[in-house]
């Protein structure tokens, strides 16, 4: 008797053991089969180009270095102070410092030019009056002897015919002198003025010289020209302006002041998907800075030229998206995530990428649940976005989709599609 209840006890825990394993197998099957198994979606069917993009305003001041650098033979000068990025100014306020080294040298012999040239013209200024005041008292010394002959000639009417042609011939020699030193003055007259003009002139542009170069200095401090908040200029590279960076005459932006009521993000695409981005194309932003915020835009540039991405070496074409939100918070460079609607099928239907097989170059199939196994079905795809794939043909929407192949896939019988054969090879 005890044997009995012994044995019925075992056997009602094996089976209680039994029933337990079975539910948990159960439980995990169906856990299994809900991750494995994708439900055939029909709706609107959305292809998107994802790219991420840096915010910039669309109109901005550019707060530009020195002009006149290129006149003063000056090409590129350093930033050496500039006020944090982001802040606010006031038009007037301080701005940036450049490096004053090589204006400054310049200066120092513009200066030493301009007092050498000042010198001269004093020089020649004292050498002109001192011999322009000789030659007029030349011709004045000759006015009294002229005069003094005169009055011999008026005297000699009484004395001998021999003496009066003397009188005469002195008189005469005097008059003629008179006209030559009168002469003679003028001619000097006319090339002290000339030799003044010409070291005035050198004198003039020495000094207009020394005022550009004074004037260039006073502009190595640079100010704001308009309210607004300061953004950094960036280089060719994609790096920022700051200390230590160069102006040049062919680039000599230092910093900007945008806009900040009409806002863009810069985005770069790549070969592949730029085909598929045209003007007009509505766009979805999201920001880093506040990933719960959501924009909108629309592509309003498309560059028809490519260049090289700064970050590897593939071919990216530049697009820029107008936002259409004015918001407060949006500042110049934060990172965006734009979705660029490309176009939207309506009522199709879709299935996950990862469910699509192929065999050769031409057929594509999925693993069909059907009862407690499942079948290989041949089916016609279309257009495609980052996770999904429309399905033209073979599929009716009722289905449930493999999303990963079995261990054997040959061994399942393929349902191919009426009026589709497999490419031959060869």
């Amino acid at each position: 008797m005890r044997t009995t209840k012994k044995t019925i006890l075992y056997i009602c825990s094996g089976i209680a053991l039994v029933l337990i394993c079975w539910g948990a197998l159960s439980l995990n099957r169906d856990k299994t089969e809900k991750n494995i198994f994708a439900e055939v979606k029909k709706g609107d069917f959305e292809i998107s180009v994802f790219t991420t993009g840096e915010l910039e305003a669309k109109n901005s001041i550019q707060i530009n270095g020195p002009e006149g650098l290129r006149s003063a033979n000056i090409f590129q000068v350093k930033i050496t102070d500039i006020i944090a990025e982001g802040t606010v100014v006031k038009k007037g306020d301080y701005i940036a410092a450049l490096d004053k080294a090589e204006v400054g040298n310049k200066l120092k012999d513009a200066s030493t030019e301009l007092q050498k040239f000042q010198s001269q013209y004093n020089q020649t200024q004292l050498d002109t009056a001192l011999q322009l005041r000789q030659a007029r008292d030349e011709i004045v010394n000759q006015d009294f002897t002229l005069k003094e002959k005169q009055i011999a000639l008026e005297q000699s009417a009484y004395e001998p015919p021999a003496s009066i042609r003397q009188i005469q011939l002195d008189f005469d020699r005097t008059s003629r002198a008179m006209e030559q030193a009168k002469k003679n003055y003028e001619l000097k007259r006319n090339q002290l003025v000339a030799k003044m003009e010409e070291v005035s002139a050198s004198l003039n542009q020495a000094r207009n010289v020394f005022d550009r170069l004074t004037e260039l200095l006073q502009q190595f401090t640079i100010t704001a020209p308009e309210g607004g908040m300061l953004i950094y200029q960036r280089e060719w590279n994609g790096k920022k302006r700051g200390v230590g960076s160069t102006v040049g005459v062919w680039d000599p932006v230092v910093a900007t002041l945008p806009d900040l009521s009409v806002m863009s993000s810069k985005t770069f695409v790549n070969e592949v998907d730029i085909r598929k981005i045209k003007i007009a194309q509505i766009v979805e932003l999201t920001l880093d800075a506040y990933p719960e915020k959501k924009l909108t835009g629309s592509v309003i540039s498309v560059a028809n030229v490519g260049e090289l991405s700064p970050k590897n070496d593939s071919k990216v074409f530049e697009v820029v998206i107008r936002i259409n939100e004015k918001d407060t918070t949006l500042r110049p460079a934060m990172t965006t995530g734009n979705k660029i609607l490309v176009s939207r099928l309506k009522n199709v239907y879709s299935i996950p990428l990862e469910s699509i097989h192929n065999e050769g170059d031409s057929l594509s199939y999925v693993f069909v649940k059907d009862g407690l196994s499942m079948i290989r079905k041949q089916i016609l795809t279309g257009e495609t976005n980052e996770n999904f794939a429309v399905v033209r043909s073979g599929l009716d929407g009722n289905e449930s989709v493999y999303l990963s192949a079995p261990k054997n896939p040959e061994a399942f019988k393929l349902i191919r599609l009426a009026g589709i054969t497999k490419k031959r090879k060869g």
